[in-house]
């Protein structure tokens, strides 16, 4: 029983840790982490797939949906020692996350790597409160399809499932 327990609460940490990351999250090793620290991820390098060896960033935010899963990283490129950089948005499915030292906390690091060309970074949103706006409005629109999509659908289920069973007691009745 305990045993059983113990397999289930592992389960469901591997499984909530996958639905935090998304397809955004992979790992250097061949099994999922299951959990990421965001703490760790501020200030991990990030590198062009083109050019692993150097780094063109780091992260300076993660940004969370209303589910709390991971919808974008931002990231500082360009500029020395803090003067001339811009933050750019990063979506979850541009980026990838290598583990490195996952067993242990004290050594964890992470590497971000993007699949795109210095001149594809430069042409990100750039973070500003511009951008912030519009995301967030962006998101609620993308709410309220939801919201209004899963109204309609479900009206159509139970007008749907009440029809049958009016069907059904016509059936019974004659």
């Amino acid at each position: 029983m305990r045993n059983s327990m113990y397999r289930m609460t592992q389960t469901a940490i591997l499984i909530g840790g996958l639905s935090l990351t998304g397809a955004a999250l992979a790992q250097s090793e061949t099994q999922p982490q299951g959990l990421y620290s965001a703490d760790e991820l501020m200030d991990a390098d990030v590198f062009l797939a083109e050019t692993p060896d150097e780094d063109v960033g780091d992260v300076e935010d993660v940004l969370l949906g209303e589910d709390m899963s991971v919808q974008a990283l931002v990231i500082e490129t360009g500029g020395v020692l803090d003067l001339g950089d811009t933050h750019r948005v990063i979506d979850r499915d541009d980026f990838t996350l290598e583990t490195h030292n996952g067993d242990d906390l004290d050594d964890l690091d992470y590497r971000v790597t993007l699949e795109m060309t210095r001149d594809d970074v430069a042409k990100l949103p750039e973070y500003d409160n511009d951008w912030w706006q519009n995301a967030q409005e962006q998101a609620r629109q993308a709410w309220e399809n939801t919201k209004q999509g899963a109204e309609s659908a479900w009206q159509s289920t139970k007008s749907a499932t009440a029809d049958l069973l009016d069907d059904a007691s016509d059936a019974i009745s004659n």
